[in-house]
């Protein structure tokens, strides 16, 4: 590798795009392709990026295999800040096959890292993990080793263990500081912030009272009958009753739970629960079955008493009834809270990371755009969806990871 390539590809590696593309701009073999892709991807102009990293490819010959698995990595990473999370896993991995076979162990890590990352964002946390734990960062560089921190970070915080995803921060943040890449750094403190940030609602006694992933944390063991609005569930210590599926159900267990210890009248009851504006004797008979349904549903949890005027939730177990729900709440709320990262999302992508049909998520994102809540720029396949950018700055998509250098 002559002197031009290998100073372009240090210069990848500390996070300086232009200071790369300022040796291989003109020119136009194929390691010089791939670099400057990479620089593209770097700087946030990603479709230029993929082309050259595309055309790079294509070119390398089969004696050059080691080449092409680097550059099928990097496409990768590519579509994985392109949140085009449609990428054959099957094609990264055989990329990775190659790179360890050919001893370039830190971009086979790398690979090992996007796989990882691509499952911690579609909900896969077990499959996450279970790669997690076979990596080891120790001997990797030290771009490597603060995403390994970030996606240990990532799975505590969903997994509300907040003291291990304060310990992987901490990490990453030495990690960050020693690879000396501001966007890196950057990125460690926006998921620091995420343990200060309120992610949920609690209401308890007409009190209304934000909480954090430390306070979710500590929920857990809390002796209340909680009902679960983010989840939608009903809980109380090691017991739980999903009602995920009954909508019905649980739109009426929400209504008693926000009341209690007070009942809530009959027709608030229908009217929350089947949105009727005008009432009549089916919706009372209809209500009086959905009431049984709930009984049966929590009992061993709560009871469901008749009133005078309406119904009201006693628990078994628990001296206080709490009612946790979203911080925002909308029809929408789950396809805002994937495009709140920042990061363009295709239809497809969010559909899978929702795990619900791609058609659903057109629909809600026309909505979504009806209100002017987010915005879509390509057509067709290259569509992509994103929150409006706060004005006076840019969206600034920045690959860390090293281009190494032979």
């Amino acid at each position: 590798m002559d002197s031009l390539i290998t100073a372009a590809a240090r210069a990848l590696a500390k996070g300086d795009p232009l200071g790369a593309l300022n040796r291989v701009a003109l020119r136009e073999d194929l390691p010089a392709l791939a670099l400057r892709g990479i620089a593209m991807a770097q700087l946030g102009d990603l479709p230029r990026a993929r082309e050259l990293i595309r055309a790079a490819a294509r070119a390398f010959g089969p004696n050059e295999a080691l080449a092409r698995a680097r550059c099928i990595v990097a496409e990768a990473e590519i579509a994985f800040v392109s949140r085009d999370l449609g990428w054959a896993p099957k094609a990264l991995d055989a990329a990775r096959e190659t790179l360890q076979a050919h001893g370039d162990s830190s971009n086979a890590a790398h690979a090992r890292y996007l796989e990882v990352r691509r499952l911690l964002l579609i909900g896969r946390l077990d499959d996450a993990e279970r790669i997690l734990a076979a990596l080891d960062p120790a001997p990797l560089p030290p771009t490597l080793r603060t995403t390994h921190e970030l996606v240990s970070a990532g799975i505590a915080m969903r997994r509300l263990h907040t003291k291990a995803a304060d310990e992987a921060l901490a990490r990453a943040r030495r990690a960050a500081r020693e690879a000396g890449i501001p966007a890196l750094s950057a990125e460690v403190e926006s998921a620091s912030q995420l343990l200060q940030t309120p992610v949920a609602r609690l209401i308890a006694a007409g009190q209304v009272s934000p909480q954090r992933l430390a306070d979710l944390e500590a929920l857990q063991t809390s002796k209340a009958l909680i009902v679960d609005a983010c989840r939608h569930a009903v809980r109380h210590a090691q017991a739980s009753v999903s009602l995920a599926r009954r909508p019905v159900l649980f739109s009426l267990a929400r209504a008693l739970a926000e009341a209690w210890p007070d009942d809530v009248p009959r027709d608030a009851l229908i009217r929350s629960a089947f949105r009727a504006r005008q009432l009549d004797e089916t919706h009372r008979a209809r209500l009086r079955v959905e009431i049984g349904r709930l009984r049966i549903a929590l009992r061993g949890l709560a009871g469901v008493h008749a009133t005078s005027r309406g119904f009201t939730i006693a628990p078994r177990h628990a001296h206080e009834v709490m009612v946790l729900a979203r911080p925002v709440e909308e029809a929408h709320a789950a396809v805002l809270a994937f495009l709140a990262d920042g990061e363009t999302w295709s239809s497809s992508a969010l559909a899978l990371a929702l795990g619900t049909s791609q058609r659903s998520v057109q629909r809600a994102l026309d909505a979504l755009a009806g209100a002017g809540k987010v915005q879509s720029f390509g057509h067709g396949r290259a569509r992509r969806w994103m929150t409006p950018p706060m004005p006076g700055f840019a969206t600034a998509l920045l690959l860390t990871a090293p281009w190494p250098d032979d």
